[in-house]
């Protein structure tokens, strides 16, 4: 069985061997793309690769050896890629976060040019996909999120000084319909959706 992102015709690239090697235990490595030819010159200075965990690129050096980089899926933000009669270039934008200790993260922009264009096709549609999949993970955490606070929001205490219990929930209630609507205008949730967390929030009152 041939490689992913391989043809019949491709003999492996430098740096595959490298490529391999940073593999973890049950990684699988989904597709890969090599620089062409006229773009490298004398030899493949590029090689990137879609994994199941990650997005890998690996950089020829000067004189030898390469320098890999690589990201994790869930900090992807963006992927695009232009495809021409002689190449294909790969663009990935993600997150990243010099101190791990600092709550800070800033946006990387790679590129990567002159790929084959079947091969970084192939490895622009799995990011896409990862890319996709995770954009749909922190949309459902974050509606999970505000639907907790939506339905969890109490008043301990008697609320404002002086108010009545029946005030204080009155209170209570005011603000989570205002969170659900909230969530609604921002398309979180869907219209009957909103209309099932308001029923329970008037029931109950």
């Amino acid at each position: 069985m041939s490689d992913p992102g391989s043809s019949s015709t491709d003999a492996p690239p430098r740096g595959f061997s490298e490529l391999k090697a940073m593999l973890i235990p049950g990684e699988v490595l989904e597709a890969w793309a090599i620089q062409h030819r006229l773009f490298a010159l004398t030899h493949r200075r590029i090689v990137v690769a879609a994994t199941s965990g990650r997005f890998i690129a690996l950089v020829r050096r000067l004189f030898g050896g390469f320098d890999p980089t690589d990201i994790r899926w869930q900090d992807l933000t963006q992927v695009r890629i232009n495809a021409g009669i002689l190449g294909a270039t790969l663009s990935i934008v993600a997150e990243s976060s010099a101190d791990l200790t600092v709550d800070q993260r800033r946006l990387v922009s790679l590129t990567y040019m002159g790929l084959r264009r079947n091969q970084a096709e192939q490895v622009y549609r799995i990011c896409q996909a990862h890319d996709q999949a995770w954009r749909e993970k922190r949309r459902v955490r974050e509606i999970e999120e505000m639907r907790a606070r939506s339905g969890g929001v109490q008043i301990l205490g008697g609320g404002t000084p002086g108010a009545s219990p029946a005030a204080a929930s009155a209170d209570s209630s005011v603000e989570r319909l205002r969170q659900a609507k909230e969530m609604l205008d921002a398309k979180l949730i869907t219209d009957g959706e909103g209309e099932a967390i308001k029923a329970r929030i008037i029931n109950s009152v």
